[in-house]
């Protein structure tokens, strides 16, 4: 007999981390991925044509802009983003069980506000949280999640936290949520994702779904974070980088620049051994010097570059340039890596490959594994925006642990 599917809708959809991890799970399926950027659309396109065998993926991934919420609900014609009759018409008479997504992160992430001189509180993506709510309020699934960085945690940007307001405009849209949000706090690592990247996971159910049973919804998000998703961390292994990435194949210095198709390359093979996205990124002989040392001193157990200071002061030193964080750092074979981060796209120094021989940072596809994302899950676009796809992405397989996670929350008390 089969088992019953259950429908998501995937908002602020990327290129489909979590969407994946749904579809990996088995028991969803996906009607509608919204995303407003070109190439990751391309990418879950393709992904939900070639591994999921979705016929109707170019209508089911709509780009556009989230914040025109009634156009995008019942359809638009635009300049921009061309034409589509809105997900209530794409979505039909079928019931939508389960929203999942996060508004992009820049606007609440420490890393963004010390950057942006006004500490990013003029971004218009503080508050993108609300279009998420309208379109909640209008296919009333029975959970939610909603995934964004702990500096969702300590963002003013009006001087009210964002967090009372986020956990009132939930309320006012029919849906509770945990009380403590520090228990919301996930490192993937604990999850068996060989990286470290804390998320905040919010678990929103809908009180109108238990209107007869409200004590319920208190017991649903209990049992959500303090006995399932325990219960997987428990049942995870640690995975560390050379788990992760340790068989592809190695990508060695080349002896001369290479010039082909307009990009010039310093790392060969430059077809990464025909697997997808392995393709190296070019680097300085200086850059290549740096980064063979560095992973020289790591292997060697000298250690004398493993400190902030050290590696600032080294900086400084080969650059000219001063900096208030370190821009170098090797990866560790028998650890988890540091979180992928978007900010790939503008250099790799902080994910330098753990081989000193091959003296480079890391590819897309070794960025995707550090993801989790499997093999066969092909990003299109320029290699700058796979690469900025990927540090925004959800890690599949944790994907995957909230759906299962979710699947049992249906199955117990729906």
């Amino acid at each position: 007999m089969k088992s019953k599917k259950y429908n998501t809708i995937d908002l602020f959809a990327g290129c489909g981390g979590l969407m994946d991890g749904f579809m990996q799970e088995g028991s969803f399926e996906t009607l509608a991925c919204v995303e407003w950027e070109k190439y990751p659309c391309q990418t879950i396109e393709k992904r939900l044509e070639k591994k999921w065998n979705h016929k109707n993926a170019k209508s089911e991934v709509v780009r556009f802009d989230i914040q025109r919420t009634e156009e995008l609900i019942h359809g638009f014609d635009d300049q921009e983003y061309g034409t589509h009759k809105g997900l209530a018409k794409l979505i039909g008479n079928s019931k939508v069980d389960v929203i999942i997504g996060g508004p992009p992160c820049q606007a609440y992430s420490l890393a963004g506000r010390i950057r942006d001189p006004h500490g990013m509180k003029n971004d218009y993506r503080n508050y993108l949280f609300e279009s998420y709510i309208r379109i909640l309020e209008f296919f009333k699934p029975s959970f939610f999640i909603f995934e964004n960085v702990m500096g969702m945690l300590t963002a003013s940007p009006d001087g009210v936290p964002i967090i009372d307001k986020i956990r009132e405009s939930f309320d006012k849209a029919g849906y509770i949520i945990i009380d403590d949000f520090r228990s919301a706090v996930f490192d993937v690592a604990d999850f068996g994702i060989p990286q470290h990247r804390k998320r905040v996971i919010i678990m929103g159910v809908s009180k109108e779904c238990f209107a007869e049973r409200t004590e319920l919804c208190k017991e649903i998000i209990n049992d959500f974070y303090y006995d399932i998703m325990p219960k997987f961390k428990a049942a995870s292994l640690p995975k560390t980088v050379k788990e992760a990435i340790g068989d592809l194949p190695p990508l060695m210095p080349s002896n001369e620049i290479i010039k082909q198709d307009g990009h010039k390359y310093s790392h060969l093979p430059i077809n990464g051994h025909g697997v997808l996205n392995h393709i190296p990124r070019y680097h300085s002989e200086r850059d290549q010097s740096i980064f063979r040392m560095l992973g020289e001193d790591l292997e060697s157990g000298r250690n004398e570059y493993v400190s902030t200071e050290a590696l600032k002061k080294l900086y400084t030193k080969v650059t000219g340039k001063n900096s208030n964080i370190h821009k170098y750092y090797v990866l560790r074979w028998n650890e988890q890596s540091n979180t992928i981060p978007a900010h790939l796209y503008k250099d790799g120094m902080r994910h330098i490959h753990p081989d000193p021989k091959q003296a480079r940072s890391i590819t897309v596809r070794e960025a995707a594994r550090l993801q989790t994302f499997a093999d066969d899950f092909e990003f299109l676009g320029p290699t700058m925006a796979q690469y900025k796809m990927i540090g925004n992405a959800v890690p599949s397989d944790f994907a995957k642990i909230i759906a299962q996670a979710i699947h049992i929350l249906l199955n117990k008390y729906c």
